[in-house]
């Protein structure tokens, strides 16, 4: 086979070809405006070999699941196993949750996850707060009965399950208690606790943030513990950037943020006595895929890089499977709009289009009417098709990590790895992540950008379709947002947890509370194991939570103005 010859831009017909095209560009085109990706990188409008050099490849490129490990964590990558379709569902009470999670194994999800009523993620039972508040952004889980009843006729031995669970986690102990109810050994339980990553909600998601600093601190490394020990097929963190981009952070900021929360929690871990060859291999992130199609991929391909090097040079892991960078991606919601709703569907495609060619291992993508309301039946169709004609119409399964060796894209992720680091030492300079959220470092850098975007899109400078440009008189037609629970419905979820709470042993109750206070005042015991046990012996969700928080303190994330 004859090699191709590499362009070499010193040679003289070349570099006459490159000034030939610079002159005919600027003649076309005198005045042409600066342009910049959102993590503020200039565009060039033409990349070449002066950019970025083949024989970087080793270096740089290198094989999938070969160190540097930028093509992918995997030697096969999507061409050997697709990414999971692990599709976000969540509404009304548990028969509705069981009722819409079997259509959609119907129709081609193969993994679970589950998304609660915004109650209990403010660590609340039905119970607690208004019945008109509840069951219409997640449905309502507080007991062993009701995640029983979520997965009714589905074998969870079987099935990956993301867990869309701040801490202290109450909703892998109720899935554990099911487990242990079906017979089923802890050891065949696999998934994720998706929302594990405290740093993300005291600085971006607040609902989310239940627990003091350093008692959020303590019941995380408790829980990987625990999991590591009892659940080994469970990922029991979750390091989200989605948090912090949707505030408002760049892409390379989200990434440098959560790269650096990821060593904090490994050191945590490290301190306890753990091994980084063992618990590091169940770390696992969570990212938001913007519709900046080329900046994510850079993005993602510049975090696998700088992640391998950071597990084998500063966290000593020798385990190869720890090197690997492995990551959910979620189509970014704030990019869709209320406006020409329908015009979702095509950025829920290009966003999930970028998060695909960055080489992500599982993808939720959004429903066009998720702006609107917990999305309807029909768009969650709509979704799901969009993973499956991207994968098997489209062919963007068949060739691992294709846009490698694009002079742009190489060029990109280099620079976007330059970014990431920058920020990262930033924040080794102030002590580490968890000093810098303390001092209101992160909070302020996430509001500069925000603030700097949004001034950009009020300017005309950045298009929003049908927002800032190109509106209509008249809005698309769409199908009615999903209806609220019937107040009988929610009647019935409320009668449920009573029955439940009365006819629980109150011995066993007695004794679950004892062991977690217990736990929660001793730092020598495992508070999570106690909290498994308390839900197994009749503690709900929000027992569980507000006996916790009576111990380690109610979280109060920082407002910096």
């Amino acid at each position: 086979m004859k090699k191709a010859k590499v362009v070499n831009l010193s040679d003289s017909g070349a570099q006459n070809s490159k000034n030939l095209w610079e002159q005919q560009y600027n003649q076309l085109l005198p005045e042409d405006r600066d342009i910049s990706n959102r993590s503020g990188i200039p565009i060039k409008p033409l990349y070449t070999p002066d950019d970025w050099n083949d024989e970087n490849y080793a270096d740089k490129l290198g094989y999938p699941g070969q160190i540097p490990m930028t093509r992918g964590i995997y030697p096969t990558m999507h061409r050997g196993r697709t990414w999971s379709q692990r599709q976000l569902i969540g509404y009304g009470i548990p028969s509705d949750y069981n009722e819409r999670l079997r259509k959609l194994l119907d129709a081609g999800n193969n993994a679970i996850s589950l998304i609660p009523c915004n109650s209990v993620y403010r660590g609340f039972d039905a119970d607690e707060v208004d019945p008109k508040l509840i069951g219409t952004c997640g449905v309502i889980v507080n007991t062993v009965d009701d995640m029983d009843r979520c997965f009714r006729d589905v074998d969870i031995a079987a099935l990956s399950t993301a867990m869309n669970d701040p801490l202290p986690f109450t909703l892998l102990a109720l899935l554990l208690g099911v487990a242990a109810r079906r017979g089923i050994d802890w050891n065949q339980v696999s998934g994720t606790s998706n929302q594990s990553d405290y740093i993300s909600h005291y600085v971006a998601n607040h609902m989310f943030f239940r627990l003091s600093l350093e008692g959020s601190r303590r019941v995380l490394v408790d829980h990987i513990a625990f999991c590591q020990a009892r659940v080994p097929n469970w990922n029991p963190l979750s390091v989200v950037g989605q948090h912090t981009q949707q505030a408002g952070a760049t892409p390379a900021q989200a990434m440098a943020f959560t790269l650096a929360t990821a060593i904090q929690y490994a050191e945590d871990c490290a301190n306890r006595g753990m091994d980084p060859d063992i618990f590091l291999e169940r770390f696992t992130f969570f990212f938001d895929i913007s519709i900046s199609f080329f900046e994510e991929i850079a993005k993602c391909r510049a975090g696998r890089r700088i992640w391998q090097r950071i597990v084998r040079e500063r966290l000593g892991a020798k385990n190869p499977k720890t090197w690997r960078f492995k990551f959910h991606g979620q189509t970014s919601g704030v990019d869709l709009t209320r406006q020409q709703p329908l015009n979702n569907i095509s950025r829920v495609s290009i966003q999930a289009l970028a998060g695909i060619f960055s080489g992500l291992q599982s993808l939720h993508t959004d429903a066009y009417d998720e702006v609107l309301s917990v999305p309807t039946e029909e768009a969650a169709r709509i979704a799901i098709a969009t993973q499956n004609i991207v994968r098997e119409e489209a062919g963007c399964a068949d060739v691992i990590d294709p846009l490698a060796g694009s002079y742009y894209v190489e060029s990109l992720t280099d620079q976007m790895e330059e970014k990431i680091v920058e920020t990262m030492d930033q924040i080794n300079a102030v002590g580490g992540m968890f000093k810098a959220v303390e001092s209101g470092l992160i909070q302020r850098w996430i509001g500069e950008s925000a603030m700097r975007f949004q001034s950009q899109v009020e300017r005309g400078e950045q298009t929003i379709v049908g927002v800032n440009k190109y509106q209509l008189e008249e809005e698309d037609s769409v199908a009615e947002p999903l209806k609220r629970p019937t107040e009988s419905v929610i009647q019935s979820q409320l009668e449920s947890l009573a029955n439940f709470k009365a006819n629980r042993s109150q011995a066993e109750f007695n004794s679950a509370l004892s062991q977690l206070q217990s736990a929660a005042q001793d730092p020598q015991k495992n508070i999570y194991e106690a909290i498994v046990n308390g839900v197994i012996g009749g503690l709900t969700h929000g027992e569980v939570v507000r006996y916790v928080r009576q111990e380690l303190g109610f979280g109060q994330p920082q407002m910096i103005l």
